[in-house]
């Protein structure tokens, strides 16, 4: 039995090395022109470089360089930007996720101006305004901001109380470190601008939580019976000053009355005798016509003399009393 099969003759059409050649040149010259090319997005800046000197740099949009000569960095200038002390950000969104490792914890512990340990977790948002001075003042531009970020925190609360820096003086001690920090940018030319530091969170050591969280409430209690004591003498002096103008003002109205009624009467006095002494017999009859008019209306039962009568007892309806 033959194991013989017949075999098919291809012949391949033969390539010209010219053709070769200009289809390896049109390669390059196409790789060349998409690598000229380049588009710059709009929250970056192109930094370009030629053999590794800065040579300028390019706003947003498409724009050239030259090849193999010329290379790019791109900057996000106008991204807000974060960096993270205490903790990482595991997962964004409506509810972030954190995570807190032993390296992450060694950046937060620290010790205050009175011996006390806190662990202080925070936030530095920043932008990068100079993209030259960010590429090339500094080795290492984001490993030297968090050193300094560091640096100014731990000074700051070194200079602060442990009451300080957990409850009255965090906005004060979070400002003072952004501006040091920016001073400090700003002198070693880092090209950052430092918009914003927020102390994410400031607690004293888990070990040592429930005893700082007793004292913290005998403080709060402190606090609510001071303002409790503040309130009921708010509410008590100014009743009792009250009252006193009110007694003050009551005897002053009463000895102004007083003294006006005497003035009055005086007065009154003065003018009746001036008129007594004009006409005394018609001024003491007046004065006696007053008088009854004034004292009559108050006597319940009145009895009426006459001149000409002798006996009273008619007035009296005594009589018919008698006869009965």
């Amino acid at each position: 039995m033959s194991n013989d099969f017949p075999t098919l003759d291809i012949k391949l059409p033969k390539i010209k090395p010219v053709v070769v050649k200009l289809a390896v040149v049109g390669i390059l010259i196409l790789i060349l022109i998409f690598s000229s090319i380049y588009q710059i997005g709009p929250e970056k800046i192109g930094v370009i470089l030629r053999f590794g000197k800065f040579i300028r740099t390019t706003d947003p949009g498409l724009h050239m360089k030259i090849p193999l000569i010329e290379t790019l960095t791109k900057v996000p200038v106008q991204r807000q930007l974060k960096m993270e002390f205490g903790f990482r950000t595991t997962r964004p969104g409506i509810r972030t996720e954190y995570r807190v490792s032993p390296e992450t914890a060694r950046e937060s512990v620290m010790l205050t101006g009175d011996l006390n340990v806190v662990v202080v977790e925070w936030i530095v948002q920043y932008k990068i305004k100079d993209a030259y001075k960010f590429l090339f003042k500094i080795r290492d531009p984001e490993a030297t901001f968090r050193y300094m970020n560091e640096a100014v925190v731990r000074r700051i609360v070194g200079d602060s109380s442990v009451d300080e820096v957990i409850t009255v003086g965090r906005a004060r001690i979070a400002i003072e470190a952004r501006e040091e920090l920016q001073g400090l940018c700003d002198l070693y030319e880092i090209g950052i601008e430092v918009n914003q530091l927020i102390f994410q969170d400031v607690n004293p050591p888990d070990p040592v939580k429930p005893s700082f969280n007793e004292v913290n409430e005998s403080l709060q209690e402190k606090e609510r019976k001071i303002n409790e004591a503040y309130a009921e003498y708010n509410a008590e002096i100014p009743k009792a000053r009250g009252e006193a103008e009110q007694m003050i003002s009551a005897a002053e109205g009463y000895a102004m009355e007083r003294v006006n009624n005497a003035h009055g009467d005086a007065n009154r006095f003065v003018a009746i005798y001036k008129e007594y002494v004009r006409a005394p017999s018609v001024t003491r009859r007046r004065l006696y016509l007053e008088t009854i008019n004034a004292i009559l209306p108050k006597i319940s039962r009145k009895i009426i003399l006459d001149e000409k009568q002798k006996n009273i007892l008619p007035l009296l309806n005594l009589g018919e009393e008698v006869k009965k």
